[in-house]
């Protein structure tokens, strides 16, 4: 491995708390924001400006948003999926947006009601936009692995959907195993056939640990050559269209697995650990960090 940065898209205040069951006031969500800013994270992502019917979680995105702490060198981008949220986070002072799409057409039917090709359509003018305003757009592909609905979903399809969110104008690809059923050897090889489309530097990869696979399947994408990982701190998430699905791959063990492999991440593990544990708390659950479960037991 030549190059031994790998930066961490923190997703535990969007994607993982939209699934949590334990709703948190925007108190906590800014509080859990600003400690994730004080670990060394390039990426935190913030929040999602979509329906409080369809996420009641995110239904405070604006106030939490205007009032994290925002710090220089930090991104923090939010979710949007359609023309109306993203002018919601605009109006909120989001200067980089996230768009979403699946590889199954079953899922998307399910999760947004709509086929892939209505999706990329909602998403044009959100691309026109953001383009005309200098605002950077990252693409989430989930179901690259596995759909519940379809079963298999065919590379083919997953690198269709990457080309066009990428030739649409994102900047960045998240390749998304949204129900955690991908292995090493299918992660790599859908990592590999993506990259013959989109550019390496452009993709990401996004796993949830259902099968206890998502550290495997990070290392053989590593191994592949993709440098950017999405995590979760404290292992939160699920997928509410996914029977059985947990949540994301922590943050606290991709960190401490690179930093065991000499690559730079950029995060003090210490920080992120002691985060992990003031959320799991926050939630009212056990972490799912099996590195703060080790270092919280050890003290």
């Amino acid at each position: 491995m030549n190059n031994p940065e790998v930066r961490i898209v923190e997703v535990s205040a969007r994607d993982g708390l939209q699934n949590e069951k334990t709703l948190l006031p925007p108190d906590v969500k800014i509080a859990l924001i600003d400690r994730l800013s004080t670990t060394g994270l390039k990426t935190v992502e913030a929040t999602s400006f979509v329906s409080p019917r369809w996420v009641p979680q995110l239904a405070d995105a604006d106030e939490v948003f205007r009032n994290i702490r925002k710090v220089p060198g930090v991104a923090y981008p939010v979710l949007v999926p359609n023309e109306q949220g993203y002018r919601l986070a605009r109006a909120a002072g989001a200067v980089e947006v996230s768009v979403f799409t699946a590889a199954s057409e079953a899922f998307n039917r399910a999760n947004i009601n709509a086929s892939i090709a209505e999706s990329l359509q909602r998403f044009q003018p959100v691309l026109d936009d953001a383009n005309a305003e200098g605002v950077k757009v990252r693409g989430y592909v989930s179901t690259a692995l596995g759909c519940p609905y379809q079963g298999d979903v065919p590379v083919a399809d997953v690198v269709n959907v990457a080309k066009r969110l990428y030739d649409m104008g994102c900047y960045e690809i998240s390749l998304g195993d949204t129900i955690g059923v991908g292995t090493p050897a299918k992660a790599r090889a859908m990592l590999h056939a993506v990259s013959q489309e989109v550019p390496m530097q452009a993709l990401a990869v996004h796993f949830h640990d259902t099968y206890g696979q998502a550290l495997a399947n990070i290392l053989a994408c590593l191994e592949e050559g993709v440098r950017v990982v999405d995590s979760a701190v404290s292992g939160t998430g699920g997928c509410p269209y996914a029977k059985g699905a947990t949540g994301n791959v922590a943050s606290e063990d991709v960190v401490y697995m690179l930093h065991g492999m000499g690559m730079q991440t950029g995060v003090d593990l210490d920080l992120l650990v002691a985060t992990g544990a003031w959320l799991s708390a926050q939630l009212n659950k056990p972490t799912a960090s099996r590195v703060t479960k080790a270092r919280t037991m050890a003290a």
